[in-house]
């Protein structure tokens, strides 16, 4: 099993000026930590519009300053949002395969379909259609990315006449795809498409296996048709972490982080929002009853032990929860260990104390176990992609003339 780190440049308010700017640098300073430390991934969300909640409205350019100073950790969208009226899906193709040139075949290319009426309604774009607009579009990105050239599309949700997107990515014939789940039935989806899943849920260690159980099912499957040029069978799972000698510190350490985290999720998708003036971070410590009440939570947290869900404890707690993941089938798991008010030292000490003192019994098993599973699926993926319907890629003869702008002004003059 890998393990990754998931950013969504979470800034709760007061925002003081400068804040914004610190923060985006002590999140590059921190994949750079990560990447020495041996971690296999940085994730970046995309978001647009969801204030304190996650300032990730351009992850393309945060992850290409990552690449800039990174050399071995893989960069990973997740999720891009896919639907045409976000941005074109052109767009999106070009700018996978530029970070995958410039990082030297580094990317890890998540996608989604968004969630919220602040995102989705910017973009009149239907909560009906959404992901029929993204399942579209995430089919023809990876046609664009792997075709020279790519012939062109006329659908339902974007158009494109003939052209050859470059640059070409590294990784051929695209970089990995994922697919965001937050529920058994995208679960099940993501293995029915060949995509990684990235379950986003915090799915508790209990519940990982049969998460695991369905997404390989499904992917052996005769229902299992790519919707990409590969089949990327990865199961990641989000967690939270925080490690301490004394588990009171630690759980108190990661307490905000982990459950601002999930209060924002569920503000941005049920509450109410007044752009610029709504207060989630106020809103969730009057929720929490003030630090009196946070305390309570811990206390009762506490008394919970392991039955605590956000990875937060000794590192003897934190390494039983691997094992639960390991043994469940789970292939990454991704830690969100930024956000409510954290501070950039205690961060990166946590990175520290997990990679020196956890994660290489897990690397060292890692190998072996992916090369057993890649076996066992080998068969599946074979006839899984035998069942897919390729886009007809075209003969030269058939290529169409793009005409230059001299001949049709000439064209315009010898009519006049």
């Amino acid at each position: 099993m890998k393990f990754g780190t998931f950013y969504q440049q979470q800034m709760p308010r007061p925002w003081d000026d400068g804040v914004e700017a610190k923060n985006f640098a002590d999140h590059i300073e921190q994949a750079v930590v990560a990447d020495e430390l041996g971690f296999n991934s940085v994730w970046v969300t995309e978001h647009h519009f969801l204030e304190e909640y996650s300032h990730s409205s351009a992850p393309e350019i945060f992850l290409g300053a990552v690449a800039a100073r990174t050399k071995r950790i893989r960069l990973a969208h997740g999720i891009r949002h896919t639907p045409p009226g976000i941005k074109h899906p052109a767009r999106i193709a070009e700018e996978i395969a530029t970070l995958d040139v410039i990082s030297n075949g580094r990317v890890e290319f998540g996608v989604g379909e968004g969630a919220t009426r602040l995102e989705l309604g910017a973009h009149h774009i239907s909560g009906r259609e959404k992901r029929a607009m993204s399942m579209e579009a995430n089919e023809q990105i990876a046609n664009m990315l792997a075709m020279s050239p790519y012939p062109g599309w006329d659908g339902e949700f974007f158009k494109m006449e003939c052209r050859n997107v470059v640059p070409k990515p590294v990784q051929r014939p695209h970089p990995p795809m994922w697919l965001a789940c937050t529920n058994r039935d995208t679960i099940a989806l993501a293995g029915r498409l060949g995509l990684g899943a990235l379950a986003f849920s915090f799915v508790d260690p209990s519940e990982a296996s049969q998460w695991a159980e369905i997404y390989y099912d499904a992917i052996k499957s005769d229902e299992c048709v790519p919707i990409s040029h590969t089949v990327n069978p990865r199961l990641a799972m989000v967690s939270g972490l925080s490690i301490d000698d004394d588990r009171a510190t630690a759980i108190r350490g990661g307490y905000h982080c982990f459950n601002f985290f999930k209060f924002a999720l569920n503000a941005t998708l049920m509450r109410d929002t007044v752009p610029g003036y709504t207060n989630l971070w106020a809103d969730y410590m009057r929720e929490q009853h003030g630090d009196e009440g946070c305390e309570m939570a811990i206390n009762e947290a506490l008394a919970q032990g392991d039955v605590y869900t956000g990875a937060s404890g000794t590192v003897e707690d934190i390494r039983r929860r691997m094992r639960i993941f390991e043994e469940a089938g789970v292939d990454e798991v991704i830690f969100t260990i930024q956000g409510g008010g954290r501070t950039h030292e205690h961060i990166c000490d946590t990175l520290r104390r997990f990679a020196g003192q956890i994660m290489p019994e897990f690397l060292a098993r890692d190998k072996v176990r992916r090369a057993e599973l890649d076996e066992e699926l080998a068969p599946y993926i074979q006839a899984a992609l035998k069942r897919k319907q390729w886009m007809k890629p075209l003969k030269r003869s058939e290529v169409p003339v793009v005409e230059g702008i001299r001949k049709n002004i000439s064209a315009t003059v010898s009519q006049l």
